[in-house]
C-alpha cells in the first residue's frame, strides 16, 4: 500500500504541475491570460519582478507568427535557395572579409579548429554580414512562440534563457532581433547565448567567436572536413535543421575557403 500510494501522490502532482502550466493557443485571443501564467511560473523561477515586468509589457507578435508558418525558401532544391539567398554575392564578399580580417580568423581557427569558410557563409546567409539584423522585439517574438501551439516546449526554453539574460543585463527587454526572437551579426538564440556567447553580438568578432564556439561544442574537428558526408557536417547540421541551409553553408564555405 505504501507504495501505491506514492505512485498516486507522484501522478497526483504530476497532473496538478500540468494543470496550472501556462495554456498554449493558437491565436492572439489568449496570449494576455497565457502571460499572466507564465509570469507566475517565471516568479516561481527566481525571474525578478522588473524582467516579469517586461514580459508581461509584451504584444502579440502576429508578423513573427506569420513568418514561422511561411519558411516556404527551405522548401527550395539547392540551386534555387542559393539564388534566392544570394550566395555568389556571400560567396564573393566572404573572400574578400577572408583577407581583410585576416588576424581575426586565423586567430579564430587556432582556438576552436573553425576554417573562416563556414563562418563567412553562416555571417552572409544570416544577416547579410550585419546588415540585416531584424527589427523585432525579441521578447515579443519569442513569448509568442512559447505560447503558440505549435512549438511552444521548444520556444518556452528559449523564454526562461531569455529573461535570464535580461536579468544578467546581457540582453535590454528592448533588443531588437530577426522574426524568431534570433539577435546579433550571426542571429543567436537566447539559450545558445547562454552556452556559446562572448561579449555583445552585435559585435561581428564576438559573433564570428560565439559561433565558432557553437560548432566546436557540437564536434568541429580541426582540419576535418565539412562537406555532407564529412565529420564537421553534422556541427553545420545543429546549427539549423533545414538540410538545403545546411547544404549551402557547406557549399559556400568551401568557395569562401578556396575550394570549388
Amino acid at each position: 500500500m505504501p507504495l501505491l500510494r506514492c505512485l498516486f501522490l507522484a501522478m497526483l502532482a504530476c497532473l496538478t504541475s500540468q494543470a496550472h502550466a501556462a495554456q498554449c493557443g493558437s491565436s492572439a485571443a489568449g496570449f494576455e491570460a497565457w502571460k499572466q501564467q507564465f509570469a507566475g511560473e517565471a516568479r516561481a523561477k527566481g525571474v525578478s519582478a522588473s524582467t516579469v515586468a517586461a514580459l508581461m509589457a509584451t504584444n502579440y507578435a502576429q508578423a513573427t507568427i506569420n513568418a514561422d508558418r511561411g519558411q516556404r525558401s527551405f522548401k527550395l532544391s539547392l540551386e534555387q535557395f542559393l539564388a534566392k539567398r544570394g550566395g555568389p554575392a556571400i560567396v564573393s564578399k566572404g573572400r574578400a572579409l577572408k583577407q581583410s580580417q585576416a588576424a581575426l580568423f586565423a586567430s579564430i581557427q587556432q582556438r576552436t579548429g573553425v576554417p573562416p569558410g563556414p563562418l563567412l557563409a553562416i555571417w552572409g546567409m544570416e544577416t547579410g554580414f550585419g546588415s540585416q539584423r531584424g527589427n523585432q522585439n525579441m521578447l515579443s517574438s519569442i513569448a509568442t512562440l512559447a505560447y503558440d501551439c505549435r512549438r511552444s516546449a521548444f520556444f518556452t526554453e528559449h523564454l526562461y534563457a531569455a529573461l535570464q539574460l535580461i536579468d544578467r543585463g546581457v540582453l535590454s527587454p528592448a533588443q531588437r532581433g530577426s522574426m524568431h526572437g534570433e539577435v546579433g551579426q550571426t542571429q543567436f538564440m537566447p539559450k545558445a547565448i547562454l552556452a556559446y556567447g562572448t561579449g555583445n553580438l552585435e559585435n561581428s568578432a564576438n559573433a564570428l567567436n560565439s559561433t565558432a564556439n557553437f560548432l566546436k561544442a557540437h564536434g568541429w574537428r580541426a582540419g576535418a572536413g565539412y562537406q555532407p558526408g564529412e565529420p564537421n557536417f553534422a556541427a553545420i547540421q545543429a546549427w539549423n535543421a533545414a538540410g538545403v541551409y545546411q547544404k549551402a553553408i557547406a557549399l559556400m564555405g568551401r568557395r569562401i575557403d578556396g575550394g570549388e
